[in-house]
């Protein structure tokens, strides 16, 4: 996969994540792409402060396609995956995670809302604690204002 197929995926999860805003849940969205890095399987937005993005897919996913299919694909999303979405990732076999941004960008936006008590733990550190060799890429800076766009002004409602 060439950067050019993130950054459209990318831009596909983001929409995702400015559908959730319209909705009132909080701007993030996250798609799984197929193991030919083209078709997308499924998307989905943020629901709540429990029922992220990330997550939420990974656990539908994981009730939809053997693992074998999950290891071959990829699940991208707006930001990097928190601590208990890349769990979920990890447990749910999907081999690989493209984010846009991260974890330290979205504390910047969220400062100390309550609704976002951003953890500091990159998703690859994470990874790194398990058994598995999940392939994490990301931030894409030259989406950063794109990505970041949907939570200007969200987090001090």
């Amino acid at each position: 996969m060439n950067s050019d197929i993130w950054v459209h995926h990318l831009r596909r999860a983001n929409q995702v994540a400015q559908r959730a805003a319209s909705l009132g849940r909080h701007p993030f969205g996250a798609i799984l792409v197929a193991p030919d890095g083209l078709t997308v399987l499924a998307e989905q937005g943020n629901i709540d402060t429990v029922h992220h993005a990330e997550a939420t897919l990974a656990r539908s996913a994981s009730l939809n396609y053997s693992r074998d299919i999950l290891w071959g694909c990829t699940l991208v999303t707006t930001f990097e995956p928190c601590a208990m979405c890349t769990g979920t990732i990890y447990w749910a076999n999907i081999g690989k995670i493209v984010y846009g941004a991260a974890e330290d960008t979205l504390l910047a936006l969220t400062g100390s809302s309550p609704d976002n008590p951003t953890l500091s733990l990159p998703s690859r550190q994470v990874i790194a604690s398990g058994q598995k060799a999940i392939v994490v890429i990301g931030p894409f800076a030259e989406l950063a204002d794109e990505l970041t766009a949907p939570h200007l002004g969200f987090w001090q409602r």
